[in-house]
């Protein structure tokens, strides 16, 4: 999961409320349905920072609720807020994650470009969703990274 650091960093994640917050605002169809209908309690999370340098992932999450309405999309006073939703049948999705670690350092883009085992991670091969799937493979891969300290 994507975020900026100035928006919501993982180290705002690791001082909020439980060290819990609500992953909202996600506006895209192909990464709302990973929301909706993929992630699961339980499941891993890769907290990626995006738009400032470093980019990269900056710590780890995990999944503490399933995929409900984002409610941010019915407020015409929230940026997040989407005119044609309708709150009978939501059209935009989030999900509850919970804070678990961050990284001694950044595991940058390039790092995770350098890693040959990584070549087929989406992250690396498309453009940037503010939700991908990692494989767990992958995911493996990443874990056992010395960034994590």
């Amino acid at each position: 999961m994507k975020s900026e650091p100035t928006v919501f960093s993982i180290r705002d994640l690791r001082s909020a409320k439980n060290q819990t917050t609500c992953w909202d605002g996600v506006r895209n169809y192909q990464a709302r349905n990973y929301l909706r209908d993929e992630i699961k309690v339980g499941d891993g999370v890769l907290y990626y920072h995006s738009g400032f340098e470093p980019i990269g992932i900056a710590g780890e999450a995990v999944v503490v609720r399933e995929g409900y309405p984002d409610t941010t999309a019915f407020d015409p006073n929230d940026i997040h807020y989407d005119p044609k939703s309708d709150p009978q049948n939501s059209t935009w999705y989030r999900v509850d994650v919970k804070f678990v670690r961050a990284c001694k350092e950044i595991i940058t883009l390039k790092r995770l470009r350098e890693i040959p085992a990584l070549r087929k991670m989406m992250v690396l091969r498309r453009g940037r969703l503010s939700v991908q799937p990692v494989t767990r493979e992958e995911w493996k891969v990443i874990m056992k990274l010395p960034e994590w300290g």
